[in-house]
């Protein structure tokens, strides 16, 4: 063959290499991490899984049984609460459950992680409280190091669960700062600003700093799940977005009430990023009537997913929504008298804090009309069943079983 052929030949076998890769490409799709967020041509955004749209419709999840508190190990429990509530979700069309931390055991967290996956396709968002409860000077060098290490400890140890959806730093540890912090912590740093609001904001910077240092280490070992920022509401985000541009998106607890109001153009204006709704509901208390209300519970949270809806990717909203988690599940009977064991076998039904929001019970004692005990969208019954609480859904679990289902 001559020279001038065999140039020809392989030209067009590399021509055809090349074509053949595009095709391939273009079928199976590019390399992309198992779960992103996507820009649209809007520059609207939405999450994606596996290439497929995901809009989370989650719960948060702590299956604490009547009688105990949150020091119990409900991970390791042998009647396995998870299964029969897993279920029951997939039924109501959830698709995600929201956990704070995961156990100190990690067999039990694998074994929860992978029930709720493989048999009712429930995804997992795993979280880190950075230290939430009990705060240290996040400033501090050995401190910052500590808390890094730990947080990377667990993305190591449950990154490669094919359950995991995405990772929250931090809960509401903005609360912290602000004046009044129920948990409140300092730093020689801060306190060099002087005045109390140049502390609230450096204080801001130095805890949202080590955010960022910890998310860019978090993506870089895991570059197939999100990064969130965990925050109470949209409070000193103007500062996260200075000193925290390396998460994913923004995660937020919020109890506006019916809506979430300018939540959503709010978080776009501060941060760009997008915008989980990692907590928020209603309780089914009517502390004014002194009676269960569950209708007024289904009408708030009706309203709530709709805002969420609105402002998703595609619809005539900010197009920021990546979705949401319900605060709860279930009912917790130990939060009033949180010291008092006796009283975790009782479900109290007296106020436990304030907000006009819900505003149907305002009139209640003192406007004391928020029930810690009563949030759950699932009710527990004293009847054990299959060894746990038997559980009764509440009006809001199929209402949001109707919107859910029209959705898929």
């Amino acid at each position: 063959m001559l020279r001038k052929d065999k140039f020809i030949l392989t030209t067009l076998i590399a021509a055809f290499s090349v074509v053949l890769a595009l095709l391939l490409l273009l079928k199976f799709g590019f390399s992309r991490p198992k779960v992103f967020i996507q820009k649209t041509k809007k520059g609207h955004s939405q999450l994606l899984v596996e290439g497929k749209p995901y809009l989370v419709r989650g719960v948060v999840y702590q299956p604490i049984p009547i009688g105990q508190n949150h020091q119990y190990n409900f991970w390791a429990d042998a009647n396995q609460p998870w299964i029969e509530d897993a279920r029951l979700m997939r039924r109501m069309g959830a698709n995600t459950v929201r956990f704070f931390q995961p156990a100190k055991n990690a067999e039990e967290t694998r074994r929860v992680i992978r029930r709720l996956y493989e048999l009712y396709g429930i995804r997992t968002i795993l979280g880190h409280w950075m230290d939430y409860w009990k705060p240290g000077d996040y400033a501090d060098a050995r401190y910052r190091e500590d808390l890094t290490r730990r947080v990377i400890e667990m993305v190591n140890t449950y990154k490669d669960e094919e359950g995991v959806l995405l990772w929250i730093l931090g809960n509401e540890n903005n609360l912290s700062w602000h004046s009044g912090a129920r948990i409140p912590w300092t730093s020689p740093e801060a306190e060099e600003a002087g005045d109390p609001r140049e502390k609230e904001k450096a204080k801001a910077r130095i805890y949202y700093s080590l955010v960022n240092q910890i998310a860019r280490q978090v993506k870089k070992i895991d570059p197939e799940h999100p990064v969130a920022l965990g925050n109470a509401d949209s409070y000193s985000l103007e500062v996260a977005a200075e000193v925290c541009p390396d998460i994913d998106l923004v995660a937020v607890t919020c109890y506006r009430g019916k809506t979430f109001g300018n939540l959503w153009r709010e978080v776009k204006r501060k941060t760009g990023k997008p915008l989980l709704i990692m907590e928020f509901g209603c309780d089914s208390f009517n502390a004014e009537s002194g009676e269960e209300d569950q209708e007024i519970q289904s009408v708030f949270l009706k309203s709530q997913w709709q805002d969420i809806e609105r402002n998703r990717a595609g619809r005539s909203g900010e197009g920021n929504s990546l979705g949401g988690c319900i605060f709860e599940w279930n009912d917790e009977w130990w939060k009033h008298d949180e010291h008092m064991p006796a009283s975790w076998f009782v479900h109290d039904t007296e106020g436990d804090w304030s907000s006009g929001a819900y505003y149907f019970d305002i009139g209640a004692p003192d406007n004391m009309n928020v029930n810690e005990e009563w949030w759950g969208i699932v009710a527990l019954s004293p009847e054990l069943e299959k060894g746990i609480n038997k559980r009764l859904p509440r009006k809001a679990y199929y209402k949001l079983q109707k919107m859910w289902s029209e959705e898929e």
